[in-house]
């Protein structure tokens, strides 16, 4: 565990320790986009993290799913975020903006325009989402065409300048959980027939190009991407090709020298040994339930350079600390985690309370 506590180089940033606050949606942002009041105080209390990941942000109106979650492609957002980066810098910490379109992981109530969604393929993913009038099912969105997946890659890019003007130290592409550049990955979301649909280079060729272009923009020192290999969830199914898409996206990406990749682990360890291989830079490893007492077994088993956390770090603020000393953990609750005020968001106790 000692090793969880020394420096690790990530990108163009050295880092106090290994610990990653893995992003987390809170639903607590204003319904334009822009962050809440409390938000600030939120990431400032975890601070102490080699690096906090924020909650998912979209980057255009299109990118948003759920409800009142933050944009970063407004100067009303660039302003918000800058409040929260500038609090989060101020007690030593890194953080990086988290972007995150949607695709067709949304509803239209649940965005500012209140069109319809757009995604690869005109498929539904076959599930329900929260918006303001209670659970709906999830409607059929729109494919996008050839030239807007482009404009979308731009999207992406714009996003990123903006994150960078906000002061953010970086930002981490969504390209995991059923979300749009997920869609584009699986079989089961994209039938295109263009160059971003059928065969594996194909399918992988939209996130691709959306690191390539925020790399070209910000720096690949300071753009990442989080990829969820094997997750099947909302009408996602990877199909037998997943690994060898995985393998060959992971090749492909580290060509660009982007500063970490983050794998949320669905358990096929030869992909992961493989991923490994293939990744140059650093490697952040989320393994979804992964005990207390295994905290740290990947960084000494050498499958990861750091370790990225959610549930635990949202109850904790003090997750450092708490782990360092072995001293007990809060425990989550569930029934705050999305949306309200400062109840189950900034008010779970530390230690020295």
């Amino acid at each position: 565990m000692s090793q969880l506590f020394t420096p690790a180089k990530v990108g163009r940033y050295t880092l106090p320790n290994r610990l990653v606050m893995a992003p987390m949606t809170r639903s607590r942002a204003g319904f334009d986009g822009t962050p809440g009041e409390l938000a600030a105080e939120y990431y400032a209390q975890r601070a102490a993290l080699g690096l906090i990941v924020t909650e998912g942000t979209q980057p255009s109106d299109d990118g948003q799913g759920y409800m009142t979650t933050p944009g970063i492609h407004t100067p009303a957002h660039i302003a918000g975020w800058r409040r929260i980066i500038s609090a989060v810098h101020g007690k030593g910490g890194h953080i990086f903006i988290q972007l995150m379109h949607a695709g067709r992981m949304s509803h239209p109530d649940n965005t500012p325009h209140h069109r319809q969604a757009v995604a690869p393929s005109a498929i539904a993913p076959g599930s329900g989402m929260f918006t303001p009038t209670g659970m709906q099912d999830i409607p059929v969105p729109r494919a996008l065409g050839t030239e807007e997946v482009r404009r979308t890659v731009e999207d992406f890019r714009h996003a990123a300048r903006s994150a960078i003007e906000a002061g953010a130290d970086g930002v981490e592409i969504h390209g995991a959980n059923t979300y749009l550049v997920h869609q584009f990955i699986a079989p089961s979301a994209n039938r295109r027939t263009d160059e971003y649909g059928g065969s594996i280079e194909n399918r992988a060729r939209f996130a691709i190009e959306v690191a390539a272009a925020i790399a070209g923009e910000i720096g690949a020192d300071r753009t990442a991407i989080r990829l969820s290999p094997g997750l099947n969830m909302w009408g996602i199914d990877e199909g037998p090709e997943g690994p060898d898409l995985y393998r060959h996206l992971i090749a492909e990406l580290d060509k660009l020298g982007l500063a970490y990749v983050h794998i949320m682990h669905q358990g096929d360890e030869a992909l992961l040994a493989d991923i490994r291989k293939l990744w140059h830079q650093s490697l952040i490893l989320n393994r979804p339930g992964r005990p207390r007492d295994e905290i740290g077994a990947d960084i000494a088993a050498g499958l990861a350079d750091l370790e990225a956390y959610g549930q635990m770090v949202l109850a904790n603020p003090d997750f450092v600390t708490r782990i360092r000393a072995n001293a007990a953990l809060n425990t989550a609750d569930q029934n705050t985690y999305f949306g309200g005020s400062a109840q189950g968001y900034t008010d779970y106790p530390a230690l020295s309370a």
